[in-house]
Parts: structure tokens; sequence; C-alpha cells
């Protein structure tokens, strides 16, 4: 592990931002942040941060009257999201929340009359201190609430073109929001929305923790609410469980989640990595993985339910033609019973085996290819003494391979905002922002052994410049096989070395397929233990310490259509054989 201060382009507030809103969009160099009274819109370039600080007043009537209860009077932004190619602004206004458009980056105007009828209340809470989670995603706009008084916790679609839905009353008992995700699908129709929150445990004993943490998620599309006397305004397809962060059924367990950050790409289905602390305000990470808890929500009996359920199953996602979900009886059934009885275990039992002490505030992700066609996860951590943790997380261990002390004990890290297609990290205190390099290769010394030995998958060395330099972005192309959903399939890998160890690995590699050599090939073929499920399979090599892929298929049922992204050369030369060495 490397400790280095590094000098990244850096933006200084002019007051302390203690409550901060950041949104960021994937390619660009600009990042919006919302603070108390105004909107930063930061440029970042080579030379430093151009800024354009737009106003956000307070109305005046409703700030006299905050003053009387609350030391929160002025107008803290809350949300900034962009839906289809209007963002969306909203503010606490003293305790009397307003929503805005963002007109040409620079003008915020009211929302015109003619759109859905919208309550800034259902978007924004009224104070900054409220816990409260705001997502865009296929034209709508989402938004989680946890409760304030004369107003229920929520989790809304709440700007939209579809018709505006809310959970039941019944559904949420007084949660606290820690993050949001789209959960995407072959199929468009089961594209699921996960959000991430603490529940108060009402049936907590004196010495139990007062939390569950909970991954609630509803349908995206398709989802219009129920018939006039039942659910009309509601989800029918949300669905809750609860998600354990500790060490198996140990009384060591982390129950009060307080982030998230949901890893997809079309190499992968997918991981959530989760932030949990204890009633001793310890925290740590737990890995959880979106294909088991996709089969956990597909299969569980819900909670206080024992009929069998037959036909359509409740809270499961339909297709536009599809009216069983609107089923009386299934609505009944959605409506009372919206928990599902199986626990979210972490993947490995336990929480992420992290050597150090550090209490950690906020989490982002991303998805490498390494110099050896294998995809690794990357960790970063901020934490409560302004530093940022990078880790390497693969099937084996957690390992820290850099740490940076970037803000001078300027106070804890409170936001943070990832780019993988532009490779960088946003990083934010109450005072200052900045944005570093997430192949910064120049780290790791002078030498190959060095730069190998760092262990950082977004970086390689290139013999002819004698330097660790960042690995190009690159991509392979799984060749595609759709085959029909019970139909036969044998996956094949040509068998080139005998005395080498050959396996299959799915999607995020967290699963392992058994490999069987069958003359000059090895064979994957569905057992009853691991059938073969919808995503990508790799057969990797191993031999002489190195680590190969050797092909791999996109499996699609019933012709399903799955994006994939050209292919591209690698411009280094890269010594794959010490590669190899450091990913063991």
């Amino acid at each position: 592990m490397s400790f280095i201060c590094v000098k990244p382009a850096r933006f200084h507030f002019s007051k302390p931002e203690n409550y901060m809103t950041v949104y960021h969009q994937r390619g660009s160099d600009v990042l919006y942040v919302g603070g108390q009274g105004v909107i930063y819109m930061l440029t970042f370039t080579h030379k430093g941060v151009q800024d354009t600080q737009i106003p956000v007043v307070t109305d005046e009537s409703a700030k006299q009257k905050c003053l009387s209860r609350s030391l929160e009077c002025d107008n803290f932004i809350t949300v900034i999201e962009k839906v289809n190619e209007t963002f969306v602004v909203c503010g606490t206004n003293a305790g009397s929340p307003q929503c805005w458009l963002l007109v040409n980056k620079t003008v915020l105007t009211d929302i015109p009359n003619n759109t859905q009828r919208i309550s800034a209340s259902d978007i924004s809470p009224p104070f900054p201190s409220q816990r409260s989670v705001s997502l865009s995603a296929d034209g709508s706009l989402y938004s989680a609430l946890s409760a304030v008084p004369k107003q229920s916790s929520s989790i809304r679609r709440t700007y939209s073109s579809s018709k505006l839905l809310k959970t039941d009353s019944k559904w949420l008992l007084d949660p606290q929001f820690a993050g949001a995700a789209i959960i995407p699908a072959t199929q468009k129709y089961n594209e699921e929305i996960y959000f991430f929150f603490s529940e108060v445990n009402k049936s907590a004993a004196l010495d139990e923790e007062p939390y569950k943490a909970r991954i609630g998620r509803i349908c995206m599309v398709n989802d219009e609410g129920g018939i006039k006397n039942m659910l009309p305004d509601s989800w029918t397809t949300f669905l809750k469980a609860r998600v354990m962060c500790g060490i198996g059924s140990t009384p060591q367990q982390y129950n009060n989640i307080r982030q998230a950050f949901v890893l997809t790409s079309q190499h992968r289905i997918g991981v959530i990595y989760g932030l949990f602390s204890n009633a001793w305000h310890t925290t740590v990470v737990c890995a959880y993985s979106i294909e088991e808890i996709n089969e956990a929500f597909a299969k569980s009996k819900l909670k206080g339910y024992n009929s069998p359920l037959t036909g359509h199953r409740p809270g499961m996602c339909a297709s536009k033609n599809n009216t069983a979900a609107q089923n009386p009886k299934t609505l009944g059934v959605i409506m009372n019973h919206p928990e599902i009885e199986d626990v979210i275990w972490p993947v490995g039992g336990a929480p992420l085996d992290l050597p150090t002490d550090d209490h950690f505030t906020h989490i982002v992700a991303d998805t490498v290819l390494a110099v050896n066609d294998e995809h690794y996860s990357i960790i970063y951590l901020g934490t409560e003494q302004g530093k940022v943790l990078k880790v390497l997380h693969t099937n084996e261990e957690a390992f820290i391979i850099s740490q940076y002390s970037l803000f001078h004990n300027e106070g804890p890290i409170i936001s943070m905002a990832i780019d993988s297609q532009k490779g960088h990290l946003y990083v934010g205190t109450a005072m200052e922002v900045q944005r570093l390099q997430l192949a910064d290769c120049n780290r790791y010394g002078n030498s190959c052994r060095e730069c190998i030995l760092s262990r950082d998958p977004y970086c390689g060395w290139d013999l002819a410049k004698k330097k660790c330099m960042a690995i190009p972005n690159r991509s392979t192309v799984p060749k595609e096989v759709q085959t029909d959903k019970d139909g036969p399939v044998l996956l094949p890998c040509p068998v080139r070395s005998y005395h080498a160890t050959y396996m299959w690995e799915k999607d995020n590699c967290i699963k392992h397929y058994p490999c069987t050599i069958t003359g000059s090939s090895c064979v994957l073929a569905p057992t009853p233990d691991l059938p073969l499920k919808e995503g990508v399979f790799r057969c990797m090599v191993l031999e002489g310490g190195l680590k190969q892929e050797v092909v791999s298929y996109r499996l699609v049922f019933n012709g399903g259509q799955l994006p994939t992204s050209p292919a591209s050369t690698l411009g280094l030369s890269l010594l794959l054989a010490l590669a190899g060495f450091w990913l063991m």
C-alpha cells in the first residue's frame, strides 16, 4: 500500500458547505454541486477549475416562519437530477420545499403548470439533515424521503409523463434512505430500481440493534398502480428484503446501511457494495450478488403469507399486455405482504476484511479490465479523516492498493462521484472539491517490479517507455449464444495445455463453474446445482502463475438482445506474465 500526497485539480468554497448535493453526468468534465443557497457549476480542465455560481434565494416569509423552530433556515439544495434533457432542481426553502427547472445551465425557472401536478415536498426534504434519495431513470424522477412531522416516509415517482406513484403507508417503518440504483435487464420491462434503507426495528430487545437494513425494489416499466379500490396510486411491484452484514448468524452484525453503490456493466450482472455501521459507529463494507438478490425476490415466500403463490407472482415485473398484476387477489397479497422471507447475505458470508480502523463515510466503485483480460472491482472509500482508500476486491480478498491524503484535516469526505468513462474520481469535503485520476500510475515508482507489485489493475509497465502507465480503455466482445431457456447448451473452451488448470467464471466472478475435459475441449454444461443463466461466461486458464481468458460467451435466452461494445486494441507493451503474478 502506498501513501502519497497528490495535487489534483481542486475548487475551494468561500464558505463551508456542510450539506452538499452532487450531480455528474458520465463522460462530462462538469460537476454540479448544490450548497447553501447556491448551485456551483464546476468545469474541470487540465489548467484548473472554472466555476459558475447560480444563486437560489429563500422565500422570506418561509424563512421567518422557519426561524422560530429551526436553525436550518436557508435554501439548501437537495436535488439536482437530469430528467431527459431537463435539469430538475429542488431546495429546502427554509422548511417549505420548492423545485425549479435549470434552463441554459444558468437560469432557474418555475416548473410549468401544464406539467403533471407535483409537490416539491414529495421530492425534497424540508431540512438538509433529513436523509433523502433522488434518481433519474427512463425519463422519470424517483424520490425517497424519510418521515417528517405531518408527512410519512415514501418512495415515489415524482416528476414524469407516467403516472405518479408512491409506497403504501404500511410498507415502510420510519426508513433512513441510503441510496438507489437502476438494475438493468435483458428485457426492458424487467428493469428494476433498488432502494437501500434502514428501518426501525420495532421488535428489538434492549440489547439488540435498533435498525434493520433493507433493499426495496420496484419495476421501472409498466407499473401504473392498482385498480380503483385497491392501491390506485401505489406501486403494485414493491417488495423489500432484510439485508445482513456481519459474520454468519453471530451477534456481530452491522444493521444500519449508510450508503450503497451498485456496480453493473455489460460484462457482469453486478455486485452491490454497502457501507454499514453498528451502534458503536464502527463501519464496514459488505458485497452482495445482484443475481442472488434477484433470485430471492423471484422465489422466496412472502412474510406472513402461507397460501400457495399461483399464476402471476405478486410484485414481479410484467409486460405491458399482462393484466394479471391487476388481479384483486394479487394486489391484496402485495398490499399486505410486501416483505420476502429470504434474508440477503453478503458474498463470502462476512464484511470485507480491510486492515484499517478508519471510519468510512462514502463509497463508490468501478470495474476494471486488467492486463490479463479479467475484470476486477476497485472500491474507493472516503473517510472521516478526509482520506480516500483505493481497494482491489477479488474473490479471495480485499487489498488496499493506496491511500490518498487530500484535504489536510479539513474534515470528513461528504461527497464522491466516479466517472469510469473519463477515468476520474470527484471527492468533496465541506470546504473543497477535488478531481483525481483513477489511473494514477506515476505513484508506483520507476521500476517494473514496483509497478506490478502495486496490484493496481488500471496500470501496466510500458517496456518501450520504461514507465508505469495507464492501460487504455478496452473491452472484449463475448461470442453471443442464443437458445431457448430450457434447451440444451454446451459451451466449449479449447484446451491448449494439459498441464494447465481450466475453469469457468460467470459475470462478476463471484460464481465459479466446473470444467469437464472432453477430448480437446473443456466443456461447461448445466447441472441441477448450477443451471445455466443469462450472462457472460469466461473460460480461464491458469498455468505458471499466469491467468488468462481463453474464450467468452454471452448466453441469451429466447433471442433477447444484450448490448455489446466493439473490441479495441491494447496500445501498451505489457508484461502479462508479471501481471499474472500480482493477480494471484
